[in-house]
């Protein structure tokens, strides 16, 4: 069975570590308001939102996102960078950056937002405020301090309406 002139060797195993099971973490945190949970009063986080369950009171997380799932049902007033709706909402919304309201999205209050956009099929009731944010303001500015510099369009109008006279009339 074992041949005399083969030498044996024995190489010690070590085995190998096992790995720590550590919960992945994305770069944004997310939080969800699950469908069967009802939150009364003000939320204010340093995390986007998912809501899939009943809010009523205050949504503040301005400098992050929030979602408001086909669900999901808010009576609140919301502040985020960035709003999405695909549920029903009662309350006005802020958005710093955006208000996207989806196809299955209902939003009855007023919309303030540096760009607002109403999917096809999406019910709105209020009214919108698309007032840039301060950095496009001062490009904007800068923008129609330029125009006005190059082509002075109003006094081109203003002489051709001058050559109008009232009472003449054309030769037929």
């Amino acid at each position: 069975m074992w041949k005399k002139n083969e030498a044996r060797t024995y190489t010690p195993q070590t085995p190998a570590p096992t790995p720590v099971n550590q919960p992945e973490r994305s770069e944004k945190e997310l939080s969800i308001i699950g469908p069967s949970i009802t939150v009364k009063g003000e939320l204010f986080g340093k995390e986007d939102l998912e809501v899939q369950g009943k809010v009523e009171g205050t949504i503040s997380l301005k400098k992050h996102s929030v979602s408001v799932g086909e669900n999901g049902r808010v009576k609140a007033d919301i502040h985020a960078k960035s709003i999405q709706i695909g549920g029903d909402v009662k309350g006005n919304l802020f958005g710093e950056d955006e208000v996207v309201l989806l196809q299955s999205g209902r939003v009855e209050g007023d919309i303030k937002a540096s760009r607002v956009t109403l999917e096809n099929g999406s019910k709105f009731k209020g009214s919108i405020d698309m007032e840039p944010r301060s950095e496009d303001k001062e490009r904007t500015r800068d923008d129609a301090a330029s125009k006005s510099t190059r082509s002075p369009e109003n006094s081109s109008f203003a002489t051709q309406g001058s050559s109008l006279r009232s009472g003449s009339s054309a030769p037929a």
